[in-house]
């Protein structure tokens, strides 16, 4: 079976995925990459994947690239479009052989009742008559951003990104190692990431007498104003700012910590730092907004969910970690257990080829997974949690 992974260049996220689509001896695989790796990934250290690696194909080089990029996506057996222009798959789509669209949400931010329609007409004239088509949802919100545009119905599975995971040869040497009473906060400096959240947990349970420490890893143009926060509020014993690190330092970090606190409302696609934190035994508190959180986070058991932007919700849900060590590494074991046994990159490639065999042969169930990776990506709406 030849399957191409076509989008715009290749990262870290999705180096594992593509590594185990090559591993398998009945695929040939090719990830046809559109862009060079941006300047910013570069200041920070990251490798140029798209050179690193003889199943990439760098159509942005040359116009014999771009030409053989071309003949790869319209004559293989299976195309994942993800990031890239549509022009490299417009006769594949055009032909209608069979191919998933890889697609965070659609309406990061909310979108005004009087555009939908319009988004509609111009996502119907894109994938709406096409019967061999499918969405892969790295979001547990795609489905039902595409649904307002009457696309993808009943043709959506859950899907994601699936980074690097590593396997523990001794599980719960991991959690009983791990640092006491140490808390995690890793991303950019953002608005919409919103590490004032952590800074602001970090106060409330300084004054309610807890012993803790914060650690915060990133970089961004809320950076100066995290410090400020820090210093007035006499944070510096509790809340470290690290600055940026390359992703093997930070999983160093996620392995030492026992909690993890994901704040992103709505913006965070998908959040492989979801991912990464539960494979390192983290017990999670993740806000209801997250893409990946959905997918991932089975409430209570492997990890807590928080309402987006209640910051009461998010503080007692740390708190109440705090309170309950043996609780907490429990949640942290089965963090660790969910992508261990699920959410890893050489499950998804294995149930995407025989979720593709299947479709390939016409089967009448377009759904063979009943839960999972490829299972059936359910309509999900945004105000669907609601505090316990």
């Amino acid at each position: 079976m030849k399957i191409v992974l076509l989008s715009n260049y290749l990262n870290h996220h999705m180096l594992p995925l593509c590594l185990a689509f090559s591993a398998l001896n009945a695929v040939e695989f090719r990830f046809v990459a559109t862009k060079e790796i941006t300047p910013y990934r570069k200041s920070l250290g990251y490798p140029d994947y798209n050179s690193n690696y003889d199943f990439v194909v760098r159509a942005y080089e040359d116009e014999n690239n771009k030409a053989y990029a071309k003949k790869l996506c319209d004559e293989c057996d299976v195309l994942i479009y993800g990031s890239a222009p549509l022009e490299v798959a417009k006769e594949r789509l055009r032909s209608d052989k069979l191919t998933f669209r890889y697609s965070e949400r659609i309406y990061k931010k909310a979108c005004p009742w009087y555009q939908i329609p319009l988004r509609a007409i111009k996502y119907n004239s894109l994938y709406g008559k096409k019967t061999n088509l499918y969405l892969l949802c790295a979001s547990a919100y795609t489905a039902a951003d595409y649904a307002k545009t009457r696309t993808f119905l009943n043709r959506a599975y859950k899907w994601g990104y699936f980074p690097e995971i590593k396997e523990h040869k001794e599980p719960a040497a991991l959690i009983l190692e791990k640092q006491k009473n140490t808390i995690l906060w890793v991303g950019r400096f953002l608005d919409w990431k919103h590490p004032e959240c952590a800074i602001a947990v970090a106060k409330r349970l300084r004054d309610d007498g807890y012993e803790f420490r914060l650690d915060m890893i990133g970089t961004g143009p809320m950076e100066e104003f995290l410090h400020a926060e820090i210093a007035k509020e006499g944070l510096g014993e509790y809340v470290r700012m690290l600055g940026a690190m390359k992703p093997e330092e930070v999983r160093k970090h996620m392995e030492e910590s026992e909690i993890f606190l994901f704040t992103s409302d709505r913006g965070e696609g998908w959040g492989a730092v979801l991912n990464e934190s539960m494979n390192s035994g983290c017990a999670v508190v993740a806000s209801h907004a997250i893409g990946s959180a959905p997918f991932l986070i089975r409430d209570k058991e492997n990890g807590l969910i928080y309402r987006d932007g209640d910051v009461e919700d998010l503080y007692q849900k740390a708190e109440w970690l705090l309170e309950n060590p043996e609780k907490r590494s429990r949640m942290g074991a089965e963090a660790y257990r969910t992508v261990i046994d699920e959410w890893n990159p050489e499950n998804a490639a294995w149930k995407l080829i025989t979720l593709a065999k299947a479709l390939l042969k016409g089967a009448e169930n377009p759904f063979p997974y009943d839960e999972g990776i490829c299972s059936k990506a359910e309509i999900l709406k945004d105000g669907w949690y609601r505090k316990a």
